[in-house]
């Protein structure tokens, strides 16, 4: 049975949503593992640990929900994607458990200063991974019928290290950001500071992403510098902007809460920055959603647990973020 082309919207829709939860959820997680050398041992980390700790694994709920969703939505493209970033996907996920591992640890044990190196390099390690991954799949695979025709280190490309670069440092703002939102006193200066350099730094790697994107392979400049797609990509840069300077504005004026949204708000814009390029690409210039969707009678049962699961999912970890609000102080960890 063939897939239906609405359905099929829904899941891209559903999955998309998913990866962007999961980024500015969980990467503001990864970002504060990334921040964590900047931070001063003791005091400083411990209350940084202690803002994430009652919500970090609820987070990664949503990579599950994204990566599930395109092997059960999108198996054509699972198959030809998984193997071109098999080595930057088993180190992201290498990177994810040593993170893990080291948040559990740290507070067992008087080698504290390991497995604080530890949750910096699994942090970094994952997001980087994340960043590469994308690069790859922007970049193009070869797939000769239906399957990946290219080798092991496709995947390895000036630009796929830049995308990997950037993803760090838009994590290391957000998780800057974060900090500023959920501490006080010393350790909200010292995120203040730390997000002026990420947010310097984020847009230097959004500004070169977006140079050399138009340069790919794909068709990605003709999106981008002619019309009609040029309509729909214009206002994207100039949001940006605004954004950029709303944000150095707020940063200035020591605003709380405006730095984090903002910071998310350049990670949207972004997004769809992406969203333009790929769409409605499954395998960039190979395969599309539809040509990559499963049967329509799969779509709809998914589509029912999803309902399902979806709602709660939304509401235990807007639960738990609530429950847990609040500032967090160097003498008030939970």
């Amino acid at each position: 049975m063939a897939a239906d082309p609405i359905l099929t919207l829904i899941w891209a829709a559903i999955i998309g949503t998913a990866i962007f939860v999961y980024v500015i959820t969980d990467g503001f997680d990864l970002g504060i593992g990334i921040l964590f050398p900047a931070l001063a041992p003791g005091g400083e980390r411990d209350t940084a640990i202690a803002t994430i700790k009652p919500v970090w694994d609820a987070n990664q709920t949503w990579l599950v929900l994204g990566g599930g969703g395109v092997f059960a939505a999108f198996p054509l493209a699972y198959a030809i994607l998984m193997p071109a970033v098999y080595a930057p996907l088993i180190a992201m996920l290498l990177g994810l458990i040593f993170r893990g591992v080291a948040f559990k640890y740290r507070v067992r044990t008087k080698r504290v200063w390991l497995w604080d190196g530890a949750f910096f390099a699994g942090s970094t390690l994952a997001a980087f991974s994340q960043g590469v991954i994308l690069g790859a799949i922007l970049q193009g695979v070869k797939v000769s019928g239906r399957s990946y025709a290219g080798g092991w280190w496709d995947w390895l490309s000036p630009f796929s290290l830049l995308t990997g670069a950037s993803v760090v440092a838009g994590y290391a703002l957000i998780g800057a950001c974060w900090l500023i939102w959920r501490t006080e006193h010393r350790v909200q200066d010292h995120a203040f500071r730390l997000a002026k350099r990420a947010g310097l730094a984020t847009l230097v790697a959004i500004a070169s992403v977006s140079a050399a994107t138009p340069f790919l392979s794909h068709d990605y400049f003709s999106r981008w510098f002619e019309a009609p797609g040029l309509f729909w990509t214009a206002p994207v840069p100039i949001l940006v902007a605004v954004t950029a300077f709303a944000l150095r504005r707020a940063l200035a004026l020591r605003r709380e809460i405006q730095p984090f949204v903002l910071a998310q708000m350049l990670f949207l814009l972004s997004f769809t920055g992406l969203g333009i390029c790929i769409f409605p690409w499954a395998v960039p210039g190979q395969v599309t959603i539809w040509q990559a969707a499963t049967a329509a009678n799969a779509q709809s049962f998914m589509l029912v647990g999803v309902g399902i699961m979806l709602p709660i999912i939304l509401a235990y970890t807007g639960y738990g973020y609530w429950l847990f609000r609040g500032k967090v102080s160097e003498k008030d960890h939970y």
